[in-house]
């Protein structure tokens, strides 16, 4: 039984960004970010920078009818063992198959929801998961964050050399570990940024767009992101997001000008 199946109870999704429900060609689930540890309930103003992030990436495929939810946790703090970002990221994507029916899903997180999508990526529903600055545990934990998960789904991480919030070191570690049994696995390093990647938004939203259409519709990829997804690690992992990524490429039908 699934952890979201036993504990999402109280979460919820956000208003739907995107077409109706009955031209639903597939879903994101948008992961803000969260703490280590609290029980408080999140603000009702909390995430709106995951909410702006939802509306660009369903303004972007609403041609393939894509729809995207703020996932609405029901506390702040993962909180140890209980794991309650990820439960909540698992219930949201039952949730997500009993109103849509059988949609493709991608997971895309946050920080700490970056965490909850890449341990709630084993979904059946799931097809491809994206961790922008995730928080992870150190590769010496006990228990080691689990990749197994991830096989099958295509997965990319995004993080800035400059974060000093969440260690960029520990995502490409977890995402060598998760290339081994899973060669769908990528990683972008955008240089120079820091954790909330703002100095390079536009190309972060981009490379998002790219990624969410490509794996859910089967939209062309774009070079860097074909690239990185062939390439053996560590070259793979350490793929440099150039500046100006996106220009010439047409997020919604995947052609370049």
């Amino acid at each position: 039984m699934g952890l979201g199946a036993t504990q999402g109870r109280g979460a919820r999704l956000g208003r739907a960004q995107g077409p109706t429900r009955m031209t639903a060609g597939g879903v994101v689930l948008v992961l803000p970010g969260g703490r280590e540890t609290s029980e408080r309930a999140p603000s009702p103003l909390a995430g709106g920078s995951a909410r702006g992030f939802g509306r660009h990436l369903a303004r972007q495929g609403r041609q393939q009818g894509l729809i995207a939810h703020v996932v609405r946790y029901r506390t702040l703090g993962w909180n140890g063992e209980r794991a309650v970002l990820a439960s909540d990221a698992e219930w949201a994507v039952d949730e997500t198959v009993r109103r849509y029916g059988d949609v493709p899903v991608c997971l895309a997180g946050f920080g700490m929801g970056g965490r909850a999508a890449l341990r709630a990526g084993g979904h059946p529903a799931v097809y491809s998961v994206l961790a922008l600055a995730p928080w992870l545990p150190a590769e010496d934990a006990e228990p080691p964050e689990p990749v197994k998960q991830l096989a099958g789904r295509r997965v990319m991480i995004v993080h800035g050399t400059k974060d000093h919030r969440n260690d960029p070191e520990l995502s490409f570690q977890l995402a060598a570990r998760a290339k081994k049994a899973n060669r769908d696995v990528c990683r972008f390093e955008v240089h120079a940024d820091g954790h909330g990647l703002r100095q390079y938004r536009d190309e972060v939203r981009a490379l998002a767009v790219d990624f969410v259409l490509g794996t859910l519709f089967g939209t062309r990829f774009a070079r860097p992101v074909l690239d990185a997804l062939k390439a053996p690690p560590p070259l793979g992992l350490r793929m440099p997001l150039a500046s100006g990524f996106g220009t010439g490429v047409t997020a919604r039908n995947g052609s370049r000008r």
